[in-house]
């Protein structure tokens, strides 16, 4: 089965603090058949009757509520909200991906996390920035040594414009990293760290390559900042990634 085009909504932070049912709408009306929360565990029950109600599946959810709240508490959530796929978006000191002893204790955090996330019968993933691509470790990129590192059940979302930002050759790092990965964040822009993202498609990103690399993993799409209308983004980036599949 063909897995849909999701939405991490974090790009809609501020109109989903206003009105979540209406973005979920949104979403839904401009053909997304999925989402990606940032937060599970505001209202799941009121988030699952709506998106349910959508149509809208949840690909996965990033979770930093791991990393301050009680376990059960935030796993309970994600049961609610309905999905198996648990990411850590981030709350790990830059300098844990600068040395071989900070990627040990990383793996060591995220491979006890996916120890509790077994009990109910989900997988804990990482998601990158470029704090973990820009640093060599033995003339590899640290996202990459940390793999090596990290219990087999634990995989990876990648996000794809940052790791571009961080230096790597991104269709060749999907490669690379292939039997780790299960999600990608689809983003565009002008490829550096400071300046708004723009539709998918619309920036320099090669898409279809990146896209190609990874070939049944979700496709997820993330605008962290956008200088026009979020929602005009959004259609753009499904208008451009529907036609490239060809479907």
């Amino acid at each position: 089965m063909t897995k849909p085009l999701s939405v991490q909504l974090y790009s809609v932070r501020d109109q989903l603090a206003a009105d979540r049912d209406d973005v979920l709408r949104r979403i839904a009306g401009i053909g997304y058949g999925a989402v990606e929360p940032f937060d599970p565990t505001g209202d799941p029950k009121g988030f699952r009757q709506v998106a349910d109600d959508l149509g809208l599946a949840v690909s996965s959810t990033h979770a930093y509520a791991l990393l301050s709240k009680e376990p059960a508490e935030v796993f309970d959530a994600i049961a609610t909200v309905g999905t198996d796929l648990v990411i850590i978006p981030g709350g790990i000191a830059h300098e844990e991906f600068t040395t071989r002893d900070g990627l040990s204790r990383t793996a060591d955090l995220l491979n006890g996390l996916a120890e509790q996330a077994a009990a109910y019968d989900m997988r804990i993933g990482y998601h990158n920035h470029w704090w973990e691509i820009e640093p060599r470790i033995d003339g590899r990129h640290a996202l990459e040594a940390l793999a090596d590192l990290l219990a087999p059940e634990v995989f990876l979302e990648i996000d794809t414009y940052w790791a571009a930002v961080g230096g790597a050759d991104v269709p060749a790092l999907l490669r690379d990293l292939s039997s780790r990965i299960l999600a990608l964040h689809v983003k565009d822009g002008p490829g550096v760290k400071e300046e708004p993202h723009v539709a998918v498609g619309q920036g320099v990103m090669p898409v279809a390559d990146i896209l190609a690399a990874s070939p049944d993993t979700w496709r997820i799409v993330e605008l962290d900042s956008c200088a026009g209308d979020i929602f005009e983004a959004l259609a753009g980036s499904h208008a451009y990634l529907t036609e490239l599949s060809g479907s």
